[in-house]
């Protein structure tokens, strides 16, 4: 029997997942023994469907017609942010239906009021598209990697950011020069704050520690730090030493307690992280028997992104009568750990007038607060410019660096704050 597919929203996403039902339902047949069958969408601006032949399908400007449309039995929410998305999952799960969603911000902020709703009704919320785009990264975790204890995932989830920081790299180009041209080309969101300032990958952050971890992860206590700080001198320094940096989403449990975080990272150049190019997205997992597994693929975009939405349709379709699983599992009560008990090491780069004394005062204070460097190096400026100091530290705690590099930003020779980014360990 075929199961009878319900879209609303026809922008990029909802396009695509238009598109690929009325154009591979035989492919999805013939891989997975499913049939699915576009029966209903629903857009304000249904002058904007006129591309797609739609002949048999339902067409209206209203959510609520849709879902209670009894030919779909699965709704697709494509039309993302908080409300009216949330109603009309709601409204859905309510009316016996299953959805598919590709909305990490609401899955973030009410991830426990709808798990509850899908068990309460008995009906599956599938999200494959929300973290990685194309990436089976929620499959693997929920299922491929479901007997083992999950150490750490590091992900590159945020294509907008890895295209800047890699043509900061490729092409020698400050940090808002490339912002703007990625504006402009129509890459970036205007305004691109979401992106740049780490927000949407604290979304998806969320959800893979609440999936690897069952447990409720607050989205308010992950630490978010974006790459607006992240200067062409960086780039560069990194590169000297042999990383790359990239916004990563790090998740780890470490003494009982959930580390969540998105930060600038340097990744070591020889680790699969570093050779993650432009706008595309990866996930480094961690495991006890699997051990590592890696994952590569579009994060977003039309096709990329409704190729993951029809992967949880076919699931759906094919697992008809099967017991419903749960979005996600909340079997532990897990506290998410404070960023200053976070260890590990620390690259400064420090901006100074270039005065006799100014190192051999940086390393007193960096070795008051139990700070070890690993490596310094300064390079020989011309007269008058600031100097920068590069400092790599060996293991030390978080709020031990907050405290030091606060105290030495304090210091009359330092002209602009110091740039802290960690590193992978």
């Amino acid at each position: 029997m075929a199961v009878g597919v319900g879209v609303i929203g026809a922008g990029t996403v909802g396009g695509g997942v238009i598109e690929l039902l009325l154009g591979n339902t035989d492919q999805i047949a013939d891989n997975t023994g499913a049939g699915v069958v576009l029966k209903h969408v629903a857009d304000l601006n249904t002058a904007a469907l006129a591309d797609y032949d739609l002949t048999g399908v339902t067409v209206s400007n209203d959510a609520m017609k849709l879902i209670e449309d009894p030919e779909v039995q699965v709704v697709c929410e494509l039309i993302g942010g908080e409300q009216p998305a949330k109603k009309f999952i709601l409204a859905a799960m309510a009316a016996g239906k299953h959805v598919v969603t590709a909305n990490k911000m609401l899955l973030a902020k009410a991830g426990p009021e709808l798990t509850a709703a899908a068990v309460a009704a008995g009906v599956e919320l599938r999200f494959e598209a929300a973290v990685g785009g194309t990436i089976p990264i929620i499959k693997a975790i929920r299922e491929s990697l479901s007997a083992n204890h999950i150490h750490a995932v590091y992900g590159i989830l945020n294509g907008t950011c890895n295209y800047i920081l890699t043509r900061m790299q490729e092409e020698e180009l400050e940090f808002s020069d490339v912002l703007q041209q990625a504006i402009d080309m129509g890459f970036a969101e205007t305004p691109p704050d979401l992106d740049i300032e780490g927000h949407d990958t604290a979304h998806k952050c969320q959800i893979l520690a609440s999936l690897c971890y069952n447990t409720q992860v607050d989205l308010e206590q992950v630490y978010v730090e974006g790459i607006t700080k992240i200067r062409l001198l960086d780039v560069e320094y990194a590169d000297e030493l042999g990383y790359d940096i990239k916004l990563l989403a790090t998740t780890r449990k470490i003494d009982g307690e959930i580390e969540a975080r998105v930060t600038p990272t340097l990744v070591p150049q020889e680790h699969l992280l570093a050779s993650v190019r432009r706008e595309f997205n990866a996930v480094y997992v961690e495991s006890d028997f699997a051990d590592s597994t890696f994952y590569y693929g579009r994060g977003a975009g039309k096709k990329p992104t409704a190729s993951a939405v029809l992967s949880d349709i076919a699931d759906i379709a094919r697992a008809q009568g099967a017991a419903v699983q749960p979005p996600f599992r909340y079997t532990h009560q897990l506290d998410v750990r404070a960023i200053g008990l976070h260890r590990g090491r620390y690259y400064m780069r420090l901006t100074t007038q270039d005065h006799p004394g100014v190192l051999g005062k940086v390393c007193s204070t960096l070795g008051r607060h139990g700070i070890s460097i690993a490596s310094c190096f300064q390079h020989e400026e011309s007269d008058n410019n600031p100097a920068h100091i590069v400092i790599m530290s060996h293991y030390a705690l978080e709020s031990s660096v907050v405290a030091a590099v606060e105290e030495i930003d304090r210091e009359t020779f330092i002209t602009e704050p110091t740039n802290v980014v960690r590193v992978l360990d």
